[in-house]
């Protein structure tokens, strides 16, 4: 939180010092993304294809080049040619209407450009044992919970070397819930990640209606519809529910009131799936801060503490769950697997790259004039994104690590209204992207 409130400040004299020259020059400062983009995956491909390993396919990006397409790959584009002129059908629609829409369009729009490389079996193929990604996948690791829960909040930060990668990288939640849930098999875990996941947009809609106009929370929920990060990366990753889990915590801690509460609560529980959702309450303090002052901020931020400990507190007292041991045998986990051959200076900048151009270039250029612009949201994400980069929590695989940041992006991008062309450029952005690299999720 502290280093997140040192960021946004240090964030604001810059671009403060930015507004104070003219309009060209602002231009300029605005072409700095664009040139480290370029230059990042200049070096990143160079030293990879002359110098050795980089810990990615095709660094600063996880994806493998690589042309396929199959007969889906038409009912990708007729999907993509229906969902943009339906936009305008779409803002007519009352509030619950539409977010029921949202669900549908970004379900639809990720099961198709997923299909469009090699149909339907892409839906569930990283769980399943045609892809070498799912040794490291959930599933493998559903025998720690066989013996109970008990043993398994017990024993999990022992457990943690075992477990499959990312298992171990992880709280005990996604487990549990599998585990409750009865899901067993590959289809059953991509029908949860793919169903649950789909929820990221209208729950984006949800946080855009706490923090700004029914206008500007439709265009943030249909950005994220949109979003090839999440369509393609997400649909069939866990870390799409994690997305939404994150995106539905955050909608009730910037509404206000009681529902803050149940927000501190939501939050508490969402940070038992993915560490990384514990960036959720700094990026909801930020923007309190920034609408609502320092006492409301403090009194999330103290809120979504205590929640925390208090969880924590109780599962350890009826389960002996230990969540430092847990926190820290992942921490060694992380450090001697594959990111000890990813390089700190690189991945520095690589990891917000290759986020910020898979969840979608118009996207990533709206963010970009929204933080010059001082917008709260998109300096309360750019501060986070700074922290988590020069923190090195997570070295390449951002495109998929990172997509609970994606709702936020979209809500700092809504200032304006998406127009057409800017939604057929990430239609378009998520096709080729399907087709001509292989994006393992």
């Amino acid at each position: 939180m502290v280093a997140a409130e040192m960021a946004i400040a240090v964030l604001k004299r810059m671009l403060e010092r930015g507004s104070q020259r003219d309009g060209a020059m602002q231009g300029s400062w605005l072409r700095v993304p664009q040139i480290v983009t370029g230059v990042v995956a200049a070096v990143g491909i160079t030293l990879h294809l002359t110098d050795g390993l980089f810990g990615t396919a095709l660094p600063p990006f996880v994806s493998a080049f690589g042309l396929r397409a199959s007969l889906w790959a038409l009912a990708a584009v007729a999907l993509v040619l229906i969902a943009v002129p339906a936009r305008r059908f779409l803002e007519t629609l009352r509030p619950s209407t539409f977010a029921v829409c949202c669900f549908v369009l970004a379900l639809s729009l990720g099961l198709g450009l997923n299909a469009a490389r090699s149909g339907p079996a892409a839906w569930d193929n990283v769980f399943t044992q045609r892809s070498f990604e799912s040794v490291n996948e959930y599933l493998p690791g559903l025998p720690a919970v066989d013996y109970g829960v008990y043993f398994y909040l017990d024993r999990v930060a022992e457990l943690v070397p075992a477990l499959p990668v990312n298992v171990a990288g992880h709280p005990p939640g996604p487990l549990l819930l599998l585990h409750w849930l009865g899901i067993r098999d590959a289809a059953g875990l991509a029908a949860l990640c793919i169903g649950v996941g789909s929820l990221t947009a209208p729950l984006t809609y949800a946080l855009a209606r706490g923090v700004g106009s029914e206008e500007r929370a439709r265009s943030a929920a249909l950005l994220c519809a949109f979003s090839p990060g999440l369509l393609l990366f997400g649909a069939t990753s866990f870390d799409y529910v994690f997305a939404a889990l994150g995106t539905g915590a955050a909608a009730l801690l910037v509404r206000g009131g009681w529902w803050r509460v149940l927000g501190c609560v939501a939050f508490a529980c969402a940070a038992m799936f993915s560490w990384a959702l514990l960036a959720v309450g700094p990026l909801c303090a930020l923007l309190v801060l920034q609408h609502e002052g320092w006492r409301r901020a403090v009194i999330l931020a103290v809120g979504c503490g205590v929640a925390v400990l208090a969880l924590n507190g109780l599962l350890a007292v009826a389960y002996g769950y230990d969540p430092i041991g847990t926190l820290r045998a992942t921490d060694h986990d992380y450090v001697v697997g594959i990111a000890s051959t990813r390089p700190y200076l690189f991945w520095l900048f690589g990891s917000p790259v290759a986020w910020a151009v898979s969840l979608g270039l118009p996207i990533s250029a709206a963010a970009l004039r929204a933080l010059a612009r001082r917008e709260p949201a998109a300096l309360a994400l750019a501060a986070v994104v700074v922290v988590c980069a020069l923190g090195g929590f997570t070295k390449a695989e951002t495109e998929r690590i990172w997509l609970f940041l994606i709702p936020w992006a979209c809500l700092a991008a809504a200032g304006r209204r998406p127009s057409g062309r800017t939604l057929w450029l990430l239609g378009l952005q998520g096709l080729v992207t399907s087709l001509c690299f292989s994006t393992i999720w």
